[in-house]
């Protein structure tokens, strides 16, 4: 189809030098000019917006795209502001007709709203990457000037609409987000970006033939849509908005924050699980990207804490999860760690650290939902310094309840009592009884159960050793635990029976009726002996069969205390 064809459809004849009455008949015509690209913008853009049903609007956007592939395009990128704002305008009305219905406040449309999107979103794909193909191509070729300046009005609302599509969502298919894709791909092509993060951020330093950012620009598109009146209307926004935010890091992120934040906040304060983790996710790559004195001024810091300190008092642990690694990022920025400080007479004040600790504790004690219990025992060695007494308590009563298959909390609690340990040793001499009483019981259920997994066996095994490792340093290494295993494989025939005796350093094995195992004798400075002896029955096999017996004692021997535990 040819120009004149197209701008007949669009009911714009061709204009000429002079009219017809007034030329002689002999002489030739003059050539026939298209009218202005102003006009022929405004009726396509007119048309575009009035189309009642889809199939006269999927004509007017294949005229588009054909309008964009074939026109003069000295005649259609004239260096002309009328000429820039028709353009886009164009361009905001091929993405209207694929825009997503509107839906209320707490109350999403139904899928079956979506269904006709990706079906409208296709041919809007096309028509835009050709009008961004052939930017670039001028771009090229002319080495910028007019037709730079209508890539960076248009890509704005045509990236918007690319990572829109993107998504994997109920108004998208396969193969909308095929055409999404390489919309987005003629995007960056057509103003030589690298990738999304470098087209937002552009280069650090802006010289001759660096490329611009343009979040500012996206942000322009988006921000009618990110009030708090206005941001629920539309699913796809908050995606949008915080996909866009994920790609932008420092130093590009600061000259906009005062438009970043307010969004983060309103999707971080709303009741919905989901709406919370992504504004709570926006909010953390904010205090990671921005230095932490302009989050301090104008007590921006101070004002995402108390909106994050306020989730801590929810249920959902995935939340807690994410508020939890954030509220930590952020009360560096707020405060030097108490780890940081050295000791001071009189004793540190409190801090905030101090107050997230303190109601962490209360949530653990009382909590009793796994998913729960596991999200707290995996911040708690993040945030622990003071509140030793209520810490050991929190830590022994996670001790006590196994959580198998994968003993997520138990590990957890180890690794939290380690730290304890390694923070607080001056005063663990006198814990060292309690603690490892918790420790030694640990041990004897995890040998005893079988819903552990082997490998989460193993590793509580060796985070327990640990543990009594640090403790008998603290007690000056007058504590000794001995921990064995003694792997016994035999075969056995009919009425074999077996005797096995271990003593302190002597292993002695007697073919007798009896198994006499495991005596140990200990002699301590008090030249006290303690002997323990444990005798097990008689095995008696009919068959021949393998065997594999697992004694696993663990001997503990203090001043105070004596214990001894073995499992089988």
């Amino acid at each position: 189809m040819d120009l004149s064809s197209l701008l007949h459809q669009l009911t714009l004849p061709p204009s000429s030098s002079s009219s017809s009455s007034s030329s002689p008949p002999e002489k030739p015509r003059p050539p026939q000019l298209p009218p202005p690209i102003t006009e022929v913008l405004a009726r396509l853009q007119e048309k575009l917006i009035g189309a009642e049903d889809e199939k006269a609007s999927d004509v007017l956007i294949g005229q588009a795209e054909q309008l964009f592939r074939t026109a003069d395009p000295d005649w259609l990128f004239r260096p002309d502001p009328a000429n820039q704002a028709a353009l886009v305008a164009v361009a905001s009305a091929l993405i209207g007709r694929a825009a997503l219905p509107l839906c209320e406040p707490d109350a999403p449309p139904p899928a079956s709203g979506y269904r006709d999107v990706p079906e409208r979103a296709r041919p809007v794909c096309s028509a835009l990457a050709a009008l961004l193909v052939r930017l670039g191509r001028c771009q090229s070729e002319a080495g910028g000037g007019a037709s730079r300046s209508l890539l960076h009005a248009v890509a704005p609302p045509c990236f918007v609409f690319a990572v829109t599509h993107l998504q994997v969502a109920p108004w998208t298919s396969p193969a909308s987000r095929q055409a999404a894709a390489g919309l987005q791909g003629a995007l960056l092509r057509a103003g030589r970006w690298r990738d999304p993060a470098h087209f937002l951020m552009g280069d650090e330093e802006e010289e001759e033939g660096t490329s611009r950012g343009m979040l500012g620009g996206v942000l322009d598109v988006l921000q009618p849509q990110l009030n708090k009146d206005t941001w629920q209307h539309s699913e796809a926004v908050k995606f949008v908005f915080s996909s866009t935010l994920l790609q932008v890091s420092r130093p590009a992120l600061s000259p906009h924050l005062p438009r970043l934040l307010p969004p983060a906040l309103l999707l971080s304060d709303h009741y919905r699980p989901e709406n919370c983790m992504l504004g709570v996710r926006c909010v953390h790559h904010i205090v990671l990207n921005t230095p932490a004195a302009e989050l301090r001024q104008y007590n921006r810091a101070e004002v995402l804490y108390q909106a994050l300190y306020k989730h801590l008092y929810t249920t959902e642990a995935s939340v807690i999860q994410l508020v939890l690694s954030c509220l930590l990022d952020l009360l560096l920025v707020l405060e030097k760690p108490p780890a940081s400080l050295a000791p001071a007479r009189p004793p540190r004040k409190p801090c905030r650290h101090d107050d997230v600790l303190r109601l962490l504790l209360t949530h653990m004690e009382a909590e009793s939902k796994v998913a729960l219990r596991r999200v707290y025992a995996a911040a708690l060695p993040l945030y622990i310094d003071r509140h030793l007494r209520r810490v050991e308590r929190v830590l022994l009563g996670y001790l006590e309840v196994g959580d198998p298959p994968d003993e997520t909390s138990r590990l957890a609690a180890l690794t939290a009592l380690q730290r304890t340990v390694e923070a607080a040793w001056p005063r663990m001499a006198g814990r060292v009884c309690v603690l490892l009483r918790c420790l030694l019981r640990l041990l004897l259920d995890v040998s005893s159960d079988c819903e552990p997994t082997a490998a989460a066996r193993q590793q509580l095994m060796e985070q327990s050793r640990v543990c009594v490792a640090l403790l008998d340093r603290c007690a000056h290494t007058q504590l000794q635990v001995h921990t064995h295993t003694t792997h016994n494989t035999h075969t056995t025939q009919q009425n074999n029976t077996h005797t096995l005796t271990h003593t302190h350093n002597t292993h002695t094995t007697q073919q007798n009726n009896t198994h006499t195992a495991h005596t140990h004798t200990h002699t301590q400075h008090t030249h006290s002996t303690h002997t323990h002896t444990h005798t097990l029955n008689t095995h008696t096999h009919t068959q021949h069969t393998q065997h594999t017996h697992t004694h696993t004692h663990v001997f503990f021997c203090c001043s105070r205390l004596s214990i001894s535990f073995k499992t089988n």
